[in-house]
């Protein structure tokens, strides 16, 4: 029989850990599937671990893991990527505001012969309206800089064994895991689904934290804002040549007067296109900086003792 694993990242959700394990285990064993639930907890600072240890000792389909401190949503992704020993790998949010319903079709749409079943949000559920239209702008742009329509998409998704290997074979430390499973191809279809409402717990998703991700993930896939400080150099030339022509017309027809105004406003123009044009080459080489030094992804610091032949612990 084919096995199912799913990947639970894990931040500061020990409230969450019983009873997703309860649901999803009730869901899988009603529909006969064979699972394996693998939940990864990002350097939680509350007993998200413990009660990780706790599940497991409980239901030996439950493995986990302890990161060293916090890596990030993404590591914890693809560190429960390693961990898993599935035929095919779902990822799904730990709070279940990924409803576990919608597992059963990937299953059986895997059965059919996909490799690679994503979830579509239909809806956002409740959030505010400042962060649907920050999220709203982020996919819109992401689509734009990735060539690729990322609109409602979300890390919920089932993935085939086959690729979860190439996933894992990347040797880039800084991903995004939405944007390259529709890099990596392979016969995808989607699923639709409603996000559901947290039953514990809050969200640990800040307007700022979000920035940063959005940002991350801009510079980590795409080079296309490199490609904006050509455009600005552009902008700031044809600026200039407008107000040369301006100048010169004005001293040939004696009408010329002192520009002072004009001369700041150009400073600042000019100066606020250079100075991002550093923010943006200067993210980038960070991004450069950052892969050279060739540290691990993540650094695992516990895992509970039915993980498989103990997985390297850093990645």
């Amino acid at each position: 029989m084919a096995l199912l694993s799913i990947v639970l990242p894990s931040y500061n959700e020990e409230q969450n850990i019983a009873h997703t394990t309860q649901v999803l285990s009730e869901l899988l064993q009603q529909e006969q599937i064979d699972y394996e639930l693998i939940f990864v907890s990002d350097g939680s600072k509350d007993g998200t671990y413990q009660e990780i240890l706790k599940a497991a000792e409980q239901n030996p389909r439950v493995r986990g893991a302890q990161f060293s401190r916090n890596f990030g949503k993404e590591a914890s992704i693809f560190a429960g990527l390693q961990l898993a020993s599935g035929d095919a790998v779902v990822v799904m949010d730990c709070d279940l505001q990924h409803p576990p319903q919608v597992i059963v079709q990937m299953w059986k749409l895997w059965n059919a012969g996909y490799e690679v079943v994503e979830g579509i949000k239909t809806s956002r559920g409740r959030e505010s309206f400042l962060h649907k239209c920050f999220a709203g702008a982020f996919y819109r742009i992401m689509s734009a800089l990735i060539k690729m329509d990322m609109n409602a998409s979300s890390d919920y998704k089932l993935l085939d064994r086959k690729v979860v290997d190439v996933l894992l074979e990347l040797p880039e430390k800084n991903t995004f895991f939405r944007a390259l499973t529709f890099w990596a191809g392979f016969k995808t279809v989607s699923v639709e689904y409603e996000v559901q409402e947290r039953i514990y717990g809050e969200s640990k998703w800040s307007f700022f934290s979000l920035m940063r991700y959005a940002i991350a993930n801009a510079t980590s896939f795409s080079t296309l804002p490199l490609q904006l400080v050509t455009v600005l150099g552009l902008v700031s030339i044809l600026f200039s040549l407008v107000l040369a022509v301006q100048t010169l017309v004005k001293y040939l027809t004696g009408t010329a007067v002192e520009g002072f105004t004009t001369v700041i406003l150009l400073i600042l123009i000019i100066g606020g296109f250079i100075m991002l044009s550093l923010g943006i080459i200067g993210h980038y080489i960070a991004r450069i900086y950052e892969e050279v030094k060739g540290r691990p992804r993540y650094i695992i610091s516990h895992m509970t003792d039915n993980v498989r032949g103990k997985e390297a612990q850093s990645r």
